[in-house]
Order: C-alpha cells, then sequence, then structure tokens
C-alpha cells in the first residue's frame, strides 16, 4: 500500500471479529513503532501485550470505550519511560509518531485499530492493574484485530482552514 493512500484511508476501527491476531503480526506492528524518530534516538516508548479477557474486563471498566476493549483481540498499551526520557513533551510527541507507525502498519496488514486515549484519566490504575513498572507513565492503548467490515468515510477541513500565512516583516 502507498504511503500516502495508507495515511488518507487508514480509520479508526471499534468493531472486530473474534479471529486471533498471531504473535508475529504483532511483532510485526512494535517492529514498526520502534522505528518512530526520538530525539536523540532514546526510543523511551515501552509496550505491554494485552490478550487476556480478565485483564480486559478490569480495563474496560476504566474508560467509555469499554466494549471496545472487550472485543479487541489484542490490546498494545504504550507507556511513557520515564528512566529513558531527556524531554518530556519531544518523546511524547515521539510516542504519538510511534503510535502513528503502528496504526498505518495495522491498516496495511488489512487489520483494524483504534488509539484510545479517554483511558489516560485512570493512568495509575491501569499499571497497578497490568504491574506495570513506576517509571511507566501510560500514554494510550491501542485496540486491534480483524475489522468487522464496514465502509467508514471520515471528512478533514480544508486546508486553508488549517494554516496561516507568514507574516512578512519589513525586511522583506
Amino acid at each position: 500500500m502507498d504511503t500516502i493512500e495508507a495515511i488518507k484511508s487508514r480509520r479508526s476501527v471499534r468493531a472486530f471479529t473474534d479471529e486471533n491476531v498471531s504473535d508475529e503480526v504483532i511483532t510485526q506492528i512494535l517492529e514498526a513503532g520502534r522505528w518512530a524518530p526520538s530525539g536523540l534516538n532514546n526510543q523511551a516508548w515501552r509496550f505491554i501485550i494485552v490478550r487476556n479477557p480478565g485483564t480486559k474486563i478490569e480495563l474496560l471498566k476504566l474508560t467509555n470505550y469499554g466494549p471496545t476493549i472487550k472485543i479487541a483481540p489484542v490490546l498494545i498499551v504504550v507507556f511513557l519511560d520515564k528512566d529513558h526520557m531527556y524531554n518530556y513533551v519531544k518523546d511524547v510527541q515521539s510516542i504519538g509518531a510511534c503510535i502513528q507507525n503502528m496504526l498505518l502498519t495495522i491498516h496495511s496488514m488489512g487489520l483494524g485499530g483504534v488509539w484510545l486515549g479517554e483511558i489516560l484519566k485512570n493512568k495509575e490504575i491501569v499499571n497497578n492493574i497490568l504491574g506495570a513498572p513506576g517509571s511507566l507513565e501510560l500514554m494510550g492503548v491501542i485496540a486491534l484485530g480483524n475489522p468487522v467490515h464496514k465502509k467508514m468515510i471520515s471528512e478533514r477541513k480544508e486546508l486553508d482552514q488549517l494554516f496561516y500565512k507568514e507574516k512578512f516583516g519589513k525586511s522583506q
């Protein structure tokens, strides 16, 4: 799949079949994430893979998107490792790039995924449920699986609504 086509055709998928996603596929998705850019190449992202239904039941109680968590065969829980960061804002931005790499990879493989962020309001509880070290700060959860096929459309604002023209100074 062409990169621009992948970017424009990727959609947030919240409905999945019960078909399993192999460990090999998960590894390929994580590989794509780890190749995201990061300041000083510090790669401060960390992941916990969740498949256990009992764990998912505990997590779904912490978000309005619990039904998505419940039906997704796999969750990739993404963290910032504060012991390996050098600048909080840059590291959070790099984790956004990491998540986007994974979402594009999921899409290019014919799978569906969604970036869940509303669960961040309960990040300490998530860490406790997953037994995550205290140095890890929750950045998001990717729910993924084989999509229940639906034609999904999305609209975007026109580009001229999203940028400002440079203001030229008197020396110009």
